[in-house]
């Protein structure tokens, strides 16, 4: 065993180790608490935050979710990652990017440890250099002319190569380790190493020594001195180091590492080889697995495939590390790859010995994707069967539907705002309500998939129609209102949708009573998976990533999770609204008594909603009228809080808090008053800066209304009527899954129309485009036909 450690300068070790560090090492047997490490620590000038890890060693992490725990991590880096496509020399960029993610880590007051490739390849690229140039020079003395001739080079022997590129791979590590102030110290091993007792000893001390130092220890197989791989050698449960796998796996192990990384040039573990027709990657692998796996080549370099790294992996679990196969070489992803591992994202293949008690996420979207279909296929009266039958569940199972709300309530008690909570709540108006709106959905499915919306005659016995179908399958995502979920149900079957449903996890008690009687209605027609809740520990990110399985994705919460869901669906379109930056427009011609109540009731009537007024605008001719002292008073009786726009603020000579911004929405008693001086000031003000959701004008003048009406580019516009009737189930559409303030496919309230798409069908006898070329035998007449009235299907 070789050690050599950085000869970079830095300071004295008890200066650089963490204060809790310089009296006891960091092992296993003195675990940190949480309480002693949220200090800010800095090294040079680059400040950090350490994180509370601490875990006892023996058993494997059982979920994602909990890797943000693992302390110390070894990081396996594959031949594949390490070098450049052409075997010759180093991908130095990407070498960059992980010893970036790695000394992240390391200055969180994690231990981290590598295990790298890259010393043949790098010693490969010095010896190609150094025998062009020296047949160079022998070429140039004998021919005495400086044109070279092709050279040939001789086949380069991988022990060689080793030797030659040993000391300048851990020279360049050093070099970029230096960046963060992290020192390093490299380790050379073979399979003698862990065989012989005191060698063993000699290298467990040695890694101990260096994690305790705060140092990176680096370490790879002594290529230059190590025998060819023996077929067959592990003997009694321990695994022999053939390759860096083998060799990641044992020092994990030996270690009693938490958790193992190995990179790759392949994103995971497949089912089937990479590439193949069906190949799907594996998201979690399990011990017992292996026969559902059908292994292919190795990579391009390197000795190992996927077969041995799954190997080394289960070894590695059974040891007590938790291990997760990654790609490393995407240059998508290899910058943050490290560290969307340990923060718990969906990255790569995670082994794990705890089988979900359910579906995977993944099985789940697969058995709504059938479902749907089947769903689809049924006609339009059992469609409706189904929601009137989950209607009359919701009444006849009042009591349990609130006995599990209130458990809800009472455990989000003193951790939800005000808002939240009522957003939370259920009570037996609401559940009527429900009923009432699920029952005018089932009415209005009946001519719903399958209508025919075009009739086209292309040629004699050739025609074409334009018909409804279903988007396929929906991820609707939503916060803290469990009554959301039959809404959304009963509108997905009406559809013939498949639906995955993600609830927040203060609405869990309610949410699964309400799926299990969704589940019951539709059993009547044999479609019971067609909807799913999702209760894994998925996270919101990684389901925006099931762009194979998901359609359409509908976020129904609050402004900043629909923001976070629109950034991290990337493949997957987003229906919805990140904000409501609702106006009211108060006109000079506008009735005192009608403006009044119409701000209350769209203010102060439920302040929470989407489409509650954030900010009233006022014409210039109202201030210091009745009307205006009208409203003003009656908002100080409500407890409305103001804020003050720019303008109005400038009229007052003690004015309230002026407003930090006018593109704020406040989802409480709190709102912006501003003034402008005509309409066209307030539809500017309103498309500056308003979210194009719900906005209103308050005018006895019809000519500015209909003026009004028509130039505020928002999904709803209003005259005389509160922003509250921005919603699905008061514009008679049973109910909504959202309000959408994109331009592209629906927009405002959201109901049944909204979740269906077209198709084209084309019935003809035999034609081909050549017929109707300007020799051929028929003609394009394009005629437009009768369009049924009422639905087939």
């Amino acid at each position: 065993m070789l050690s050599q450690v950085c000869r970079t300068g830095f300071q004295p070790f008890n200066q650089r180790l963490l204060p809790w560090a310089q009296s006891t090492a960091l092992s296993r047997s003195h675990p940190v608490q949480p309480s002693t490490i949220r200090n800010v620590r800095s090294w040079s000038n680059i400040p950090f935050i350490t994180v509370p890890l601490s875990r006892a060693h023996g058993k494997s992490f059982a979920h994602r979710s909990e890797l943000k725990h693992a302390k110390r991590i070894v990081v396996k880096l594959g031949s594949a990652v390490v070098t450049r496509g052409d075997e010759c020399g180093l991908a130095l960029g990407r070498l960059a990017s992980i010893v970036e993610q790695v000394s992240v880590l390391q200055n969180q007051g994690r231990e981290m440890m590598l295990v790298t490739s890259g010393a043949v390849a790098f010693g490969k690229q010095r010896l190609r250099h150094e025998i062009l140039l020296s047949q160079s020079v022998r070429q140039a003395l004998h021919s005495g002319q400086n044109q070279l001739k092709e050279m040939a080079i001789p086949v380069l022997e991988a022990r060689a190569c080793a030797a030659a590129g040993q000391s300048g791979l851990m020279a360049l590590y050093e070099a970029m380790f230096t960046q963060y102030s992290i020192c390093a110290a490299q380790i050379l091993v073979t399979n003698l190493d862990f065989h012989d007792e005191q060698k063993r000893r000699n290298l467990n001390g040695t890694l101990h020594e260096l994690l305790r130092m705060n140092i990176v220890p680096i370490v790879n197989t002594n290529d230059a001195v190590v025998p060819p791989a023996e077929p067959n050698s592990d003997l009694q449960g321990v695994i022999s180091v053939k390759d860096n796998d083998s060799l990641a796996a044992r020092l994990a192990v030996e270690m009693k590492t938490d958790l193992l990384i190995v990179l790759s040039d392949v994103e995971g573990l497949f089912d089937s080889p990479p590439g193949s027709d069906d190949a799907k990657l594996i998201d979690t692998f399990y011990p017992g697995d292996q026969q559902s796996v059908t292994f292919g080549t190795k990579s391009r370099v390197g000795m190992g495939g996927m077969e041995a790294k799954v190997k080394a992996a289960l070894w590695a679990l059974q040891g007590g590390t938790s291990v997760i196969i990654a790609n490393g070489t995407h240059p998508k992803v290899s910058g943050h790859v490290i560290t969307d591992i340990v923060e718990g994202k969906k990255v790569g293949t995670f082994f794990s010995e705890v089988k979900p008690a359910g579906p995977t996420v993944e099985q789940q979207g697969e058995m709504a994707r059938s479902g749907g279909r089947m769903l689809a296929t049924l006609e339009p009266e059992q469609r409706a069967e189904i929601i009137h039958h989950l209607a009359d569940l919701l009444t006849d199972h009042r009591d349990e539907i609130l006995s599990a709300n209130k458990k809800d309530l009472e455990e989000a008690e003193g951790r939800l705002a005000p808002p939240l909570l009522k957003r939370l709540s259920l009570s037996t108006s609401k559940l009527n309500s429900l009923a009432i709106g699920l029952r005018q959905i089932a009415a209005s499915s009946q001519d719903s998939v399958g209508r025919v919306l075009r009739r086209i005659r292309v040629a004699k016995n050739l025609e074409l129609e334009q018909v409804t179908v279903p988007i396929g399958v929906l991820l609707v995502i939503f916060e803290s209102r469990p009554d959301c979920l039959p809404q959304v149900a009963a509108l997905a079957i009406a559809s013939g949708n498949g639906l995955l449903l993600k609830g927040g996890k203060e609405a869990a008690h309610s949410n699964r009573i309400l799926h299990v009687l969704t589940q019951e209605a539709l059993s009547i027609h044999g479609v019971k998976e067609a909807v799913q809740l999702v209760n894994t520990r998925e996270e919101v990110e990684d389901l925006c990533r099931l762009d194979k399985m998901i359609d359409l994705i509908i976020p129904r919460g609050s402004s900043q999770l629909v923001r976070d869901i629109q950034k991290a669906a990337k493949g997957i379109p987003v229906m919805g609204h990140s904000e409501g930056i609702c106006h009211m427009y108060v006109d000079s011609e506008a009735s005192v008594d009608k403006a009044s109540r119409l701000v209350r009731d769209s203010k102060c009537e439920y302040p929470a909603a989407c489409n509650a007024l954030e900010t009233l605008l006022i014409h210039r001719d109202l201030l210091r009228t009745p009307l205006f002292d009208q409203i003003i008073d009656m908002l100080r009786v409500e407890q409305v809080k103001i804020h003050a726009g720019p303008k109005f603020a400038s009229y007052l000579t003690f004015s309230p808090s002026e407003v930090k911004s006018l593109r704020t929405e406040y989802g409480d008693l709190e709102l912006c008053i501003e003034v402008v001086d005509s309409v066209q000031e307030a539809i500017d003000h309103i498309h500056k800066y308003g979210s194009s959701h719900t906005d209103v004008i308050v005018t006895e003048n019809e000519k500015t209304a209909e003026f009004f009406l028509q130039h505020v580019d928002s999904a709803c516009v209003f005259w005389n009527a509160s922003t509250r009737f921005s919603d699905g189930y008061r514009f008679g559409l049973g109910a909504e899954v959202g309000i959408s303030t994109s331009r592209i496919h629906a927009r405002g309230p959201v109901g049944l129309e909204g979740l269906l798409t077209t198709k084209w069908l084309l019935r003809g006898q035999d034609h081909v485009v050549s017929d109707f070329s300007e020799h051929g035998t028929l003609k394009y007449l394009h005629e437009t036909l009768p369009v049924p009235q009422s639905n087939t299907n």
